[in-house]
């Protein structure tokens, strides 16, 4: 189990998000729009990666999912890294469903790297889950996804969102990630905003309508 930071947890939420942050961060990240969010039948869970090097960054220890050799479509990727952290969230899910949340209403969010955990697990889950919250990113291990996705979370809503002006994921690889899911028919909606590699208000606005759909009080 991640250390993590727990927001909404009074005993009677009706539904778990995991939201996962970007490399380098921490849970701590996204507490403030979780709270702008003002969701309070969600408990929220904001884990924090582990440590590790990171080959972008030339070897330098950071918080990270997985190492990161490099951004362009044919970087190699950490696939044993990325199936590691894999099996640590999936064990964090199967702890809230025995706490007494179904599956049904445990949504998992990410941001960036953690958007690609969050995507890579959702779709690979042997249970059904209420969707994905995908801000900023990439499916990982996308020539996979055909041989690995669950027939549970075959039909998995998909929310997706990316900057016209990010500079750090290229608007054209979150496309690429959006055509492979839709095309293994996946509901997918898809919005871009006029924003870099980040959040704006109307995207925080767009994800709180979403995440009522999904996960109505």
């Amino acid at each position: 189990m991640l250390e993590h930071l727990t927001i909404n947890q009074q005993g009677h939420e009706t539904a778990t998000i995991f939201w996962l942050h970007g490399l380098g961060a921490d849970g701590h990240d996204f507490a403030p729009i979780v709270h702008l969010l003002d969701l309070q039948h969600i408990k929220f869970i904001l884990p924090h990666a582990p440590y590790r090097p990171v080959t972008l960054n030339n070897g330098y220890e950071m918080r990270a999912w997985y190492d990161i050799v490099g951004l362009q479509p044919d970087s190699p990727q950490d696939e044993t890294g990325i199936r590691s952290m894999q099996s640590i969230l999936n064990a964090m899910i199967e702890n809230e469903i025995v706490r007494g949340i179904p599956s049904q209403r445990i949504l998992l969010a990410g941001f960036s790297q953690g958007g690609a955990m969050a995507l890579h697990t959702a779709t690979r889950f042997e249970k059904p889950l209420a969707g994905v919250l995908a801000l900023s990113t990439y499916l990982p291990l996308k020539n996979q996804l055909q041989s690995d996705q669950q027939v549970a979370n075959k039909h998995l809503p998909i929310w997706m969102a990316h900057g016209r002006f990010d500079q750090v994921i290229a608007l054209s690889t979150a496309q690429s990630s959006r055509d492979v899911l839709e095309t293994a028919g996946y509901p997918l909606t898809w919005h871009e905003y006029d924003m870099p590699h980040s959040v704006c208000d109307e995207e925080i606005s767009d994800i709180r309508n979403f995440l009522l759909t999904v996960l109505p009080a």
